[in-house]
């Protein structure tokens, strides 16, 4: 596994991310949305980094299970997630990939009647959108390698890294990827 972004490089991003949305919403009604899991490290960090009054809410959305490396059909769960009406939202995201996954979520939430929407990844990969919706705000730009730690997973493992790796292919399982035969 190689080491793509350190944590404290990390730290830093995230605490320059923080301060950024703390002057982009300063006065507003805010609610940040974070999505499980992988956000649960970015949104903690952030949220303390932010340092102004606001509220937080979660929705579980996923299109990596098990040993894939690609995304398959996304599954969303909303019940965690408050009443956003009249109020800004930011979503948080760990990863823009494909994109298809962030592109959904802001569908949901603009149904909330939002006052505003806007988002914000950890990691923004290159070479993989699908949809024409970008992140708002982003820490990171990386290439196109599977990557974990910071709260990204591969198959439930590496949540807890406190930086960014990628994995080569003898690290991952390719029989439950057709993609990597």
């Amino acid at each position: 596994m190689k080491v793509l972004i350190e944590a404290e490089e990390i730290r830093e991003a995230v605490a320059g991310l923080g301060e950024t949305l703390a002057r982009d919403y300063l006065g507003k009604k805010l609610t940040v949305v974070g999505v499980l899991t992988g956000s649960v490290m970015l949104l903690a960090d952030l949220v303390r980094a932010m340092n102004l009054p606001l509220r937080i809410s979660l929705i579980r959305a996923s299109s990596y299970r098990g040993t894939s490396t690609r995304p398959g059909e996304l599954e969303v769960d909303e019940q965690l997630l408050d009443d956003v009406a009249g109020r800004d939202v930011v979503l948080i995201d760990d990863i823009f990939d494909s994109g298809r996954t962030l592109d959904s979520l802001l569908e949901i939430l603009r149904d909330r009647k939002p006052a505003s929407l806007r988002s914000a990844v950890l990691l923004w990969k290159t070479g993989r959108q699908q949809v024409e919706v970008e992140p708002d705000y982003h820490c990171f730009r990386i290439p196109d390698v599977f990557v974990v730690g910071y709260g990204l997973d591969y198959n439930g493992e590496y949540r807890y890294l406190p930086h960014i790796a990628g994995l080569d292919d003898s690290e991952l399982q390719p029989q439950d990827d057709p993609g990597l035969m």
